[in-house]
């Protein structure tokens, strides 16, 4: 049997208060943990991002931490996910493959034993059911490696386990979707740096939903143009062009500051909305030039189309606001 404190564990800490409890109960038996982070661009959580929440989380630990972003090979997982998406465009199990993965070969590169996440059987429809967990493992290839504190009880004995390196009987047994036990938990313990579970994953959100789908069905959906989907209103024009439109001062001078060589269009001696075009096939300026006019004040008025080399000018009129639905993504 191996000595606990010569055995390194990875914890895969989000930031979230079940990592951090699955942390704590290992890291209470002596084992000596890293934490890992694994950063995506669609974290959904509006005051503090999950990275900075992992690191203070990792502070209360008092554990260090190894961040990693994706972003290219994330995106591609969201376009063709092997597992299917859940409720919106949610790669939720390909997601945890990918997780895995990337954590096995840190977990590899500093010679730990094995992984901890704080996975709670059933508390997430898609990847947090006795099959999903199989399906996830062995496609990361880390079978048995994975131990998941909070719900080990109701789930075979890891590795761990078995050698005798961790104390099942020091394991916990919840499941479902209340997190009454973990506040319990965490008050217990004197844990406060967890991140608020309002947050979560913007590919759950059934409106951005709908940009994604729209995108990657007209081939649009790439690192460019996810600022982008981020905010403002989408337009999918009768020429297939794209228009986004600002629905404050702050996303209009971000869609210009960021428009790089995409089309911008703009209102003419008047305060209104401005967007750009992800994608511009010229033929449905007006159209355009009416969806900004439909937030503005003016019924008519004079529309600025702005390339990087050469720019015209168009006056348009208000469209109906039955016309606005129909275009809106």
């Amino acid at each position: 049997m191996l000595r606990k404190e010569s055995v390194k564990a990875v914890l895969l800490l989000s930031g979230g208060l079940d990592s951090l409890l699955a942390g704590k109960l290992i890291k209470d038996q002596g084992i000596d943990i890293y934490a890992f982070n694994m950063v995506t661009p669609f974290c959904s959580t509006k005051k503090d991002c999950l990275e900075h929440q992992a690191v203070l989380s990792a502070k209360e630990l008092g554990i260090p931490i190894k961040i990693i972003s994706v972003k290219e090979e994330y995106i591609e997982i969201i376009k063709n996910p092997k597992y299917g998406w859940g409720s919106g465009v949610n790669p939720c199990i390909d997601c945890r493959i990918l997780l895995l993965k990337k954590a096995k070969k840190f977990m590899e590169s500093i010679g730990a034993k094995f992984l901890i996440t704080g996975e709670v059987l059933g508390q997430r429809p898609k990847s947090q059911h006795l099959k999903a967990l199989k399906v996830i493992e062995k496609e990361a290839e880390v079978e048995g490696l994975v131990l998941r504190p909070l719900s080990a009880k109701f789930l075979p004995p890891s590795i761990p386990e078995k050698e005798g390196i961790v104390d099942r009987g020091k394991l916990l047994d919840i499941k479902g979707r209340s997190r009454k036990k973990q506040f319990e938990l965490a008050y217990r313990f004197g844990l406060k740096n967890y991140g608020c579970p309002a947050g979560g994953c913007l590919l759950t959100d059934p409106e951005f939903s709908k940009k994604v789908k729209d995108a990657i069905k007209h081939d649009e959906f790439n690192l460019e143009n996810l600022p982008f989907l981020l905010i403002g209103r989408h337009f999918r024009l009768p020429d297939g062009s794209h228009l986004v439109v600002g629905r404050n001062e702050r996303e209009c001078e971000f869609l210009i500051k960021r428009s790089n060589s995409k089309k911008k269009i703009l209102p003419v001696g008047f305060k209104g909305a401005s967007g750009i075009f992800i994608k511009d096939c010229s033929s449905c300026y007006e159209i355009a030039g009416g969806i900004i006019l439909r937030y503005s004040k003016k019924d008519v008025g004079e529309i600025e189309i702005k390339g990087e080399r050469e720019s015209s000018r168009i006056f348009a009129r208000r469209i109906p606001r039955e016309k606005i639905e129909e275009l809106k993504i």
